[in-house]
């Protein structure tokens, strides 16, 4: 068998590769999306990178095994990589993720209810009369310190004070 042929061969299964690996990155992509609710600005982000992570892979890869040359069946054996993987593996693996992080987001969500409720208890029985306690003193503080500023100069029966000079 001639080399060429092999090693185009050998570049159409590297590229089959390549986008079965983009496959997966869509995926992961779609995968938060089911899982999490995100934004539109978000899914924007997302979708940038998506196509920056999918350039990296298609670019590393053509200039490690060929060199940065360009060819069609390389293309064809991405496209054919990410059609073999939406066809046969896609389904299953975003089921399964969405099933496992669905999972860990019910136990996270659990454990934060077990912590939360301390603290809301402590809150509701330590803070909040701390927070009334002081709040009286400071109102009863402020309203005396009120009554002295506005009784400064002037005698029991609310007359104004003269001092020597006639001020």
């Amino acid at each position: 068998m001639d080399t060429g042929i092999t090693n185009q061969a050998y570049l159409f299964l590297i590229f089959i590769i390549n986008g079965i690996l983009i496959g997966i990155v869509f995926d992961i992509f779609r995968i938060l999306r089911k899982s999490f609710n995100t934004s539109n600005y978000v899914t924007y982000i997302e979708d940038i990178l998506f196509w920056i992570i999918s350039a990296i892979i298609v670019m590393y890869s053509l200039f490690t095994f060929n060199n940065g040359s360009f060819r069609a069946y390389m293309f064809i054996g991405i496209f054919l990589g990410i059609a073999v993987y939406m066809l046969f593996f896609s389904k299953i693996i975003i089921n399964i993720s969405v099933k496992i992080i669905s999972f860990f987001k019910k136990i996270f969500s659990y454990i934060f209810k077990v912590i939360e409720y301390p603290i809301k208890l402590i809150y509701s029985l330590l803070i909040i009369p701390i927070i009334h306690i002081f709040t009286k003193f400071y109102k009863t503080f402020a309203k005396f310190v009120k009554t002295c500023y506005n009784n400064k100069g002037k005698n029991k029966k609310g007359k104004i004070l003269q001092n020597k000079e006639g001020f």
